[in-house]
């Protein structure tokens, strides 16, 4: 399976038979929304028709860095046959924008969704775990299977005892965990933040990845972490996992571990 880094926490993957996208942030609409502050810092690396064909998207949550129809609208006109798994608020949006797409809610248990390509959703809590009256998680990761590779994208989240509960047993070969901490000045500026480079480490170790690959860290000023930071730590305390920082256009062979 190969890797393509989207920036933020999208990434395009593709194996010999079919093509996987996740949480496209291919736009400058959130610095549109909230200000000059939030503008990209780096640059869209294709466009979103540019994609296509994509055979399957899969939408973490509903934040406009996730789930933004400046990049979803063109994602649709160039590959209208998409299957789209996302949570409640996503799908309410996607209706909303008229897009023909009829996106599902993520499975909890491994689905088969391409000849070679299978799913399971994973609870995320960014920064609580929620889920609405019938019990739908609002934000979720994906455990992404083909052939024997495995991929954990924990979308947007802190560590919680569900989602250590649900990757139990699971071979993970690549984790894709944010990196963009919480603190007290970001909290005070409504910047929702997610793990520090010390506790995604530790949620690597504790789920038994056999790479990490930092996520999260690069789009914004006011929320980023700078790679050096996340390689120095790593040489300090030498954890049990390989590191793998993939910037924006990056491309990255998956193979098992």
């Amino acid at each position: 399976m190969e890797a393509l880094a989207l920036g933020q926490a999208g990434f395009l993957f593709s194996t010999d038979r079919s093509r996987l996208l996740i949480d496209p942030y291919l736009s400058d609409s959130v610095a549109v929304r909230y200000g000059r502050q939030l503008t990209r810092q780096v640059p869209v690396i294709v466009e979103p028709g540019g994609l296509a064909p994509v055979d399957v998207l899969l939408l973490t949550h509903i934040h406009l860095d996730h789930t933004d129809p400046d990049s979803l609208l063109p994602l649709a006109a160039a590959s209208p046959g998409m299957k789209v798994f996302a949570p409640y608020e996503c799908r309410t949006l996607l209706a909303d924008l008229g897009l023909a797409w009829e996106a599902v809610a993520p499975p909890l248990e491994w689905t088969s969704i391409a000849e070679d390509l299978e799913i399971r959703a994973v609870p995320a809590a960014h920064t609580d775990l929620e889920r609405n009256g019938e019990g739908e998680l609002r934000f979720v990761g994906f455990l992404i299977r083909s052939g024997d590779v495995t991929i954990y994208h924990a979308g947007d989240t802190i560590p919680h005892p569900e989602i250590f509960t649900a990757l139990a047993g699971e071979k993970i070969d690549y984790a894709l965990l944010p990196i963009n901490e919480r603190n007290f000045f970001r909290d005070r500026d409504d910047i929702v933040g997610n793990m520090t480079v010390r506790e995604t480490f530790a949620m690597a170790s504790g789920i038994g990845a056999k790479t990490l690959i930092p996520i999260h860290w690069d789009m914004f000023a006011p929320n980023c972490v700078h790679p050096e930071e996340i390689e120095l730590l790593y040489q300090l305390e030498a954890p049990p996992f390989s590191l793998e920082i993939m910037p924006a256009g990056a491309v990255k062979l998956l193979a098992s571990r």
